[in-house]
């Protein structure tokens, strides 16, 4: 199983130490040509219009082909990408997820925050990482986006806040979280992501 981390900009170190700690056989993906070496790929945070034009028109559509086939999980700017609809401002996504996302909803990078939600045990309960299915979920949001509406089709995996705010979503292959995972210890997501690889393989 190799996954790719789209190194373009962003912590995507971050994410590829935690998908090697994890057992990953990890790939930082440059060129729209390495999507074809990989079994699943991560895109992480970073800035959401600064990816779409490092991607070029040819490195997004080879992206987008991507999505329909492999697994994907995207974290903050990553999750803006996977959307159908992104606002403020409107901007293109790759439409692998049937969501409406607010860009920089959670406010400026001064306001970035770590907040505890929860997973939906039922969607993602493992306690191999030495974490009971229902432990709190740790989020550290940086000028995150926030998911305004859910469509069809998408599975809420975790929430946050009073009103039960969704914040790690899934539809088929393609996984999104609007806070930075890879920056907390709670390994569950990144082991989800792997599952979901794993699954898509076997």
């Amino acid at each position: 199983m190799t996954i790719g981390v789209l190194a373009l900009q962003g912590d995507f170190d971050a994410h590829r130490r935690r998908l090697q700690q994890l057992g990953a056989e990890v790939v930082l993906v440059k060129k729209p040509e390495q999507f074809d070496q990989i079994d699943g790929l991560v895109i992480p945070g970073g800035e959401s219009g600064t990816f779409l034009k490092l991607l070029g028109e040819a490195g997004f559509e080879k992206l987008k082909q991507f999505t329909r086939t492999k697994p994907t999980f995207g974290t903050c700017a990553g999750a803006i990408l996977l959307a159908t609809e992104v606002e403020n401002p409107p901007q293109a996504g790759l439409g692998a997820l049937n969501i409406r996302i607010r860009r920089n909803a959670y406010g400026r990078q001064v306001d970035s925050s770590i907040r505890e939600g929860k997973l939906l045990e039922k969607k993602v309960g493992t306690e191999r990482q030495g974490q009971p299915a229902n432990a709190p979920l740790e989020m550290v949001f940086i000028r995150a986006p926030k998911i305004v509406h859910v469509g069809e089709g998408v599975e809420v995996l975790a929430t946050e806040g009073s009103d039960e705010a969704p914040v790690v979503v899934q539809q088929g292959r393609a996984m999104a979280a609007t806070f930075h995972p890879e920056l907390g210890d709670d390994t569950r997501l990144h082991q989800a992501f792997l599952d979901l690889v794993q699954n898509g393989i076997s």
